[in-house]
């Protein structure tokens, strides 16, 4: 092979191997960047972030074990506040999953609102995902609205919202989602901050669908479970 072919050649070689290395780089770097983007905008600390994933794993695994398919419960969690919705077959079993949910690590309250009926059909609940869309983005062009430390889920029609804001934050947060179409019901399980405390300062359609307000003050959220299992009082439009 001519010299100039296998410096050629040698060149390629050194530049794929630089490639497939920055490759490489570029995910190890772009994950923890996107770690810390994720930190830097959530108010919950990364190690909360973890549990919460994991706490939210362990309850689609123990529920699963526990109902099959004859029932459907979901869990969300914000730093240790457990969020449940759902459907089960009788109040029994809407205590049996609390308690299941209380007994996984990491978990420091419950907020029961499962539902006891029929498991609602999946017409409803891909109707929900699409309000839980609809209501992260209007969020997102909220001002003043730390919609990146906003957790949502709707369960027939019902908007609930977890995350670490202060009084005003919050309340602008529902009074948006209670305007949104489609919504019957804003529940906010948040965690309200004082302002002083935070690090970091976040950069109406119809009638305004009622607002129920269960969130607490301090570090800590009390234990709460709704006795009506929540979203089944609600009608679906």
């Amino acid at each position: 092979m001519p010299v100039h072919a296998r410096t050629l050649a040698r060149l390629l070689i050194g530049l794929a191997c630089l490639s497939t290395l920055s490759a490489c780089g570029l995910f190890v770097v772009g994950g923890v960047a996107a770690t810390s983007a994720t930190v830097a905008t959530d108010r919950r600390t990364a190690g909360e972030q973890v549990d919460d994933q994991t706490i939210e794993l362990r309850v689609a695994s123990e529920m699963n074990k526990a109902f099959g398919d004859k029932a459907r419960v979901l869990g969300m969690s914000y730093a240790g506040r457990l969020l449940l919705v759902g459907d089960v077959p009788t109040e029994a079993d809407r205590q049996q999953a609390e308690t299941i949910a209380r007994g996984i690590t990491k978990v420091r309250t419950v907020d029961n609102h499962i539902r006891v009926g029929d498991i609602t059909p999946l017409s409803v609940r891909t109707n929900d995902t699409w309000l839980t869309s609809k209501v992260k983005s209007q969020l997102v062009a909220t001002e003043n609205v730390p919609f990146r430390t906003i957790k949502v889920t709707t369960e027939r029609g019902i908007v609930y919202l977890m995350g670490k804001v202060t009084q005003e934050e919050g309340q602008r947060a529902a009074t948006v989602v209670a305007g949104i179409s489609g919504v019957n019901k804003v529940v906010k399980l948040f965690m309200i901050v004082a302002r002083e405390t935070l690090l970091t300062e976040p950069g109406q359609q119809g009638a305004a669908a009622p607002v129920s307000d269960s969130s607490s003050s301090g570090a800590a959220a009390p234990s709460h479970a709704d006795p009506d299992g929540g979203a089944q009082t609600m009608p679906v439009q």
